[in-house]
């Protein structure tokens, strides 16, 4: 079957396309339309669908929209309550829910020649579960934990994996709602709600917990599978902090209490499915498995030998959630996600195309690993525009900002460079095979959701990426299905002696992360970056910016 999943209700519009149990393709349209999480979170957006990821997700496999068999919505109207009737304060929740309803004439205006006939609702933590529990690899037996804002009228769900049939086991009832809550924080702290989440996260690290106890009186699990989250009084543990005003000692604390009460109450939820399950490995989805420091502490202190989490955990994972779990309702098997990388792409003669058309002067060095290990051992900023573009929110080594680790103040330069909060930590890419004398958690973690203990006799030699609680949030590398990657990172170590290179996202803060070329040129010419490694070709800032008529004759020649 050919299965378009599509996300659209709240936010993190995206698509996905599933044929015969794969997955082909899966992107967000902010990676398109160039707006953060595509759009906010409230109901009179709920009408806007995905329409430029799903068509390039067909475009890519050939296909048009009468070529379908399905097209998966990740809400069920149908199971859905009035929202005075699940405690939650949104009297605008109706129209919502209206236009979930009316999704299948909403996606035949978008995809001209779809037979709306063929559009499927599935309930929205199942197309979650089923992201987690058929994406993984090796989980053909597992439990699957679902924990987010909310769904039709649950914003958990724990279920079971057996073959290809997804088993619910618990739901809690809003108005609980542990990804609420957090919301709520953000918001309380000045950030921007359901999208600063990790902002609050990464605060945690410079607080102490001494407001724990208050936040338990709200936040706690009842021991059945279940939990009470709702009415946290945040006024009363902290004043609340303006956009624009700095974070003090008492936003750091209430941040530290919060995170630690996630932790304590995911572990009790953890604990109680493996009891009912007892299975190996647990796989996450959901908002909330975006927390690497939560998924950390379940995967070190649970039950579950293997802990997975959905790399596009949030709301866009649900478009291939969706059509995964439809596929095997129909009885195509489900194989797991090939990896992040599943967006767009382009050939090498595409973006030679591209450069000439910028009219910026580009080389194509022997090995662009090579050029960029040589840059990165200068202390440049270099960025990495390769491949495929990923499908979630971590940049995992196809649209990065890279750097040298072993530099205190790159840092501090990474977060001046993209606009955001100096006390957001950036990350380390390491090979694999040697990430096991450096960082202590989870391995391997390619997708960067687990945060790892440095060892201490690392710290100081690569002070950049480690956050100022000892840990870091790694991916590792594995050559076989990263090579061009795993040869950077060998090249780096050669002339460095450091096995690891700072990762983050290709981006300036508010906007998505960079995912065609236009976009990274436009980043690159915006931005104080050494070195724009795109595909084979270099672009070099000191060669771009370059004035006089010696300069412009060898452009010309360039071109």
């Amino acid at each position: 079957m050919r299965i378009l999943g599509i996300n659209a209700l709240f936010h993190d519009p995206a698509a996905a396309l599933v044929v015969d149990g794969r997955t082909v393709c899966a992107a967000e349209e902010e990676r398109f339309s160039r707006r953060k999480h595509g759009k906010r979170p409230v109901p009179f957006s709920a009408w806007e669908m995905p329409e430029k990821a799903a068509a390039w997700c067909l475009r890519q496999a050939g296909l048009g929209p009468g070529d379908l068999d399905a097209v998966i919505y990740s809400f069920d109207p149908a199971l859905a309550r009035p929202a005075d009737e699940m405690g939650l304060d949104d009297p605008w929740d109706h129209l919502r829910l209206t236009y979930a309803a009316q999704a299948p004439g909403f996606l035949k205006a978008a995809l001209p020649g779809l037979d709306p006939a063929v559009v499927r609702f599935v309930p929205h933590h199942m197309a979650h579960a089923a992201s987690a529990a058929f994406a993984a690899p090796d989980a053909e037996s597992c439990s699957v934990l679902v924990l987010d804002g909310r769904g039709e009228s649950t914003s958990h769900l724990a279920a079971r994996r057996v073959q290809d049939k997804l088993e619910p086991l618990y739901g809690q009832r809003l108005p609980h709602s542990l990804g609420l809550v957090y919301e709520e924080l953000t918001a309380h702290l000045g950030f921007l709600r359901s999208s600063d989440e990790f902002k609050v996260m990464a605060l945690a690290s410079y607080g102490r917990p001494r407001m724990l106890d208050e936040i338990r009186r709200h936040v706690h699990p009842t021991g059945d599978g279940g939990f009470r989250a709702t009415g946290v009084p945040w006024a009363e543990l902290c004043p609340p902090r303006r956009p624009d005003e700095p974070w003090n000692e008492a936003h750091a604390d209430v941040a530290a209490s919060a995170q630690a009460c996630l932790e304590e109450t995911l572990l009790d939820l953890v604990r109680w499915l493996h009891g009912r399950t007892h299975d190996s490995v647990l796989a996450l989805a959901g908002g909330v498995a975006l927390n690497c420091v939560a998924n950390a502490r379940i995967a070190r202190e649970g039950p579950f030998d293997r802990v997975w989490a959905q790399p596009a955990a949030g709301d866009a994972g649900t478009a291939l959630g969706g059509a995964l779990l439809y596929a095997a309702d129909g009885g195509d098997r489900p194989r797991p996600m090939p990896g992040a990388d599943l967006g767009r792409g382009w050939s090498d003669a595409e973006l030679e195309a591209w450069l000439k058309r910028a009219r910026v002067p580009y080389e194509r060095p022997a090995d662009i690993a090579e050029t960029v290990a040589e840059a990165l051992a200068g202390n440049a900023i270099v960025a990495w525009f390769q491949g495929r573009s990923e499908y979630g929110p971590r940049a995992l080594g196809h649209r990065s900002l890279l750097a040298h680790p072993g530099h205190p103040g790159n840092l501090e330069r990474l977060n001046d460079v993209k606009g955001r909060e100096q006390f957001r930590p950036v990350a380390p890419m390491v090979l694999a095979e040697r990430a096991g004398t450096i960082f202590d958690g989870p391995l391997p973690s390619p997708y960067m959701l687990f945060v790892h203990d440095v060892a201490p006799e690392w710290r100081e030699r690569i002070p950049a990426v480690v956050h100022v609680d000892g840990t870091a949030r790694i991916q590792t590398v594995d050559p076989a299905d990263e090579p061009l990657v795993a040869r950077m990172l060998t090249a780096f170590e050669r002339r460095t002696g450091l096995p690891v290179v700072v990762n983050t996202s290709l981006n300036t803060a508010g906007r998505p992360m960079v995912d065609d070329p236009r976009d990274a040129l436009e980043c690159f010419g915006s931005t104080p970056v050494d070195l724009l490694a795109i595909g084979p070709f270099a672009v070099r800032r000191d060669r771009l910016f370059t004035t006089g008529p010696a300069a412009a004759t060898e452009r010309e020649a360039d071109r």
